[in-house]
C-alpha cells in the first residue's frame, strides 16, 4: 500500500481537514496518476455532510480529476507514463450485466463504484480526488486531448462536462432544436456551451438578471428571466427539450409548460429535498415526458472529452488552493462561484 495526503471529512459535522489515505500499489491492469487538479463538485458538499444519508467516513470527494500518469501495470496498454488522463465519477461496475455491456456503467444493475464512497449499494469505502494520487484500472480512465495549458478548466468536464452532455446527445438535441437550460451554475454553464456547439438554439433561464450577458457570452441565443410570467409565456409550448440543472427543489410545472408536443424535460440537478409533484395535465394534454440523466458511461465520457476538444470547450472556473475547501463550500450554497471551483493540488 501507498500513502497519500489528502483532505477528508470526519464526520457530517466536520470541517475537512489534512488526512493521510493510502492506496493500493498499481497492479497489472493499473494507471497511476498524479493529480494535478480537481474540480470541485456539489455532491461532494452533499456526500462530506452526509446530506444523502449514506456517507462513509473518512470521505475524501472529489470525482472531477485530471493529471499525470506516473505508472502503469504491465497489461495496460492505453497509457504510458507521462501521459495526461482523467477520472471521472465512477471507478469500476460490475462488467457484465446488460447497462455495463452496452458501455452504460453508470447504470450497472449491481451498482458502479463511485471514485469516493465506494459502491452504491454499499461495500468498501473508496477515495476520491482531494488527494496527491489514484490508482484505477485502465478501463476506467480517460485521455485527455485538451492543451496542458488548460488542464485545470478540463477537470469540471469529468462531472459536469459529461452529466449536461449525456441527456443532450440521448435526446438528439442539434441544429433545428430550441433547447431551454435551467440554472446557471456548474452544470448550467457546461449545458449551455455545449448546446450551443451542437448546433441548437439555445434559451436559458435564470432567476438572476444579472446573468443575462454571461449566459449570452456562454453561447445562449435568449435569456428568460424564469421569475418573469410575461417572458416565460412567450416560450409556452415552443421547447423541443429542457436540460434541468437546479439543485434546489423547484416548481417543475412553469418549465413543463414550455415544452412542445412530444418535448423532453430531462433532470440532472440532485436536491436534497424533492421536488414539489408536477401536474399531471401538463404532462398528458402534450405527451410531454419528464426524465432523468445520470452522468455518462465511460465511452461517452471519452466522446464528450473529444467534443469539448474539438470545439475548444473548457469549463469557467476559479483555482483554490486545497486548505480553501470549506470556505469554498460555504461560498458553493450561495452561487458565489463562476461557475466551478477547481484545486491546486501542487499546493495540497
Amino acid at each position: 500500500m501507498m500513502k497519500s495526503k489528502a483532505y477528508a471529512a470526519l464526520s457530517a459535522t466536520s470541517q475537512l481537514v489534512p488526512y493521510e489515505i493510502e492506496r493500493r500499489e498499481p497492479g497489472p491492469d493499473d494507471v497511476q496518476i498524479e493529480i494535478l487538479y480537481c474540480g470541485v463538485c456539489h455532491s461532494d458538499l452533499h456526500t462530506a455532510r452526509n446530506e444523502w444519508k449514506n456517507t462513509l467516513y473518512p470521505s475524501v470527494p472529489g470525482h472531477e480529476i485530471v493529471g499525470r500518469v506516473v505508472s502503469v501495470g504491465n497489461q495496460v496498454h492505453g497509457f504510458k507514463v507521462g501521459d495526461l488522463a482523467g477520472v471521472g465519477c465512477m471507478v469500476d461496475s460490475c462488467g457484465h450485466c446488460h447497462p455495463c455491456q452496452e458501455g452504460e456503467e453508470q447504470y450497472c444493475e449491481h451498482g458502479f463504484t463511485g471514485t469516493y464512497n465506494g459502491p452504491v449499494f454499499g461495500g468498501e469505502n473508496t477515495y476520491g480526488g482531494y488527494s496527491k494520487t489514484i490508482v484505477v484500472k485502465q478501463s476506467f480512465v480517460l485521455h485527455i486531448k485538451h492543451d496542458e495549458r488548460d488542464l485545470a478548466s478540463v477537470a469540471p468536464l469529468l462531472c459536469a462536462g459529461i452529466t449536461t452532455y449525456s441527456p443532450l446527445r440521448h435526446w438528439k438535441v442539434g441544429p433545428g432544436k430550441k433547447v431551454g437550460i435551467v440554472g446557471l451554475g456548474g452544470l448550467g454553464h457546461m449545458g449551455v456551451k455545449i448546446a450551443h456547439a451542437m448546433g441548437a438554439h439555445v434559451v436559458l433561464f435564470t432567476t438572476s438578471p444579472g446573468k443575462i450577458g454571461d449566459g449570452k457570452r456562454l453561447g445562449a441565443d435568449e435569456v428568460c428571466i424564469s421569475t418573469d410570467p410575461e417572458q416565460m409565456a412567450v416560450h409556452a409550448n415552443g421547447l423541443d427539450f429542457i436540460l434541468n440543472t437546479v439543485a434546489a427543489p423547484h416548481n417543475l410545472d412553469a418549465y413543463l409548460q414550455l415544452l412542445k408536443l412530444d418535448g423532453t424535460m430531462a433532470l440532472v440537478g440532485a436536491p436534497s429535498e424533492p421536488h414539489p409533484s408536477p401536474e399531471v395535465f401538463n404532462l398528458i394534454f402534450k405527451r410531454r415526458q419528464l426524465a432523468g440523466s445520470l452522468i455518462g458511461g465511460i465511452r461517452e465520457t471519452q466522446e464528450m472529452l473529444d467534443f469539448c476538444a474539438e470545439h475548444n470547450i473548457v469549463s469557467d472556473i476559479e483555482t483554490i488552493p486545497m486548505d480553501y475547501i470549506n470556505t469554498a463550500y460555504e461560498r458553493m450554497l450561495k452561487s458565489d462561484v463562476k461557475y466551478r471551483f477547481v484545486i491546486d493540488m501542487a499546493k495540497l
